[in-house]
């Protein structure tokens, strides 16, 4: 039993495909990860090499678990030389479904001298039947274009700082960009053109794609324009070829997660975003 680590998401495919794809809502961290990862692993058994866990590493050394075994987190907190992070850094967090993030982060924390603290506590949901709000807010979705950059980038950032993260230092550009040139980032606007939300979808990878980025400005929050983008977005999710409509939401806001259940999403697994403290080596 042993991980094998790759920087490669060609290689990392080829490895993991049929956990991937036999799983793929609660890979969807790995999967959505996959081409900018700066690190993917997958977890072999030794009886018949079966790939049972697998994981991605993303700034700022944040080790994102998918689909993983007891055994295999343990094993983890003993790769965290170079294989796990080349320059020999230590991981600041860890993100996965609870059980396995906490077992993960007690692990690092053991071997690397320190501590850990539960960060933020999420949901993940699946869409079933997608229920369009009725009325419908005032207004339409539309596609974003390369003159909205600044104003999603903006959106972005304040998304992140709603969020618990650290924002300030973070250029939101670049994958905002990335998100517009391909057409998966929607804004809804007031029928006098005022964009006052917007939404994005992840690429869809073995059957899923996730949406995120769902942000309202303060000001405009309460008029029912996020239930309106997130509409929007799912549908454009569904018709990029999504089989799972996926996104998570944070535990401790009763509002996101009442309005996504009457839109029909409904929950899979509760996750843990869980920070690593006071590392001494």
């Amino acid at each position: 039993m042993t991980w094998h680590f790759t920087e490669d998401p060609d290689a990392f495919r080829a490895s993991a495909a049929p956990l991937l794809a036999a799983e793929p809502a609660r890979n969807t961290g790995v999967l959505t990860l996959m081409a900018a990862a700066d690190r993917l692993g997958w977890w072999t058994e030794p009886e018949d090499g079966r790939v049972t866990g697998v994981l991605a590493v993303t700034a700022p050394r944040v080790v994102v678990l998918g689909t993983v075994t007891t055994e295999a987190v343990r094993a983890l907190a003993a790769t965290t030389g170079p294989r796990l992070f080349p320059a020999g850094d230590a991981p600041t967090a860890v993100r996965g479904e609870t059980g396995p993030a906490e077992a993960c982060a007690a692990a690092f924390a053991e071997a690397l001298g320190g501590g850990w603290r539960p960060a933020v506590r999420l949901r993940l949901f699946r869409l079933g039947t997608l229920t369009p709000p009725d009325p419908a807010p005032a207004g339409r979705a539309r596609v974003a274009g390369p003159a909205d950059i600044p104003l999603a980038a903006a959106w972005a950032r304040e998304f992140a700082r709603d969020v618990g993260e650290d924002a300030d230092a973070r250029d939101f550009t670049a994958p905002v960009t990335d998100r517009i040139s391909e057409g998966r980032l929607l804004l809804w606007e007031t029928p006098d053109g005022r964009p006052v939300s917007m939404a994005s979808t992840s690429r869809t990878i073995e059957g899923q794609a996730r949406v995120h980025l769902v942000y309202t400005p303060s000001a405009d929050r309460g008029r029912g324009y996020a239930a309106g983008i997130t509409t929007a977005v799912s549908h454009l999710a569904q018709g990029a070829g999504a089989a799972h409509v996926l996104l998570f939401t944070d535990l401790a806001n009763p509002t996101s997660n009442a309005l996504y259940r009457r839109l029909g999403y409904r929950p899979v697994t509760d996750h843990l975003d869980a920070r690593l403290t006071g590392l001494t080596r």
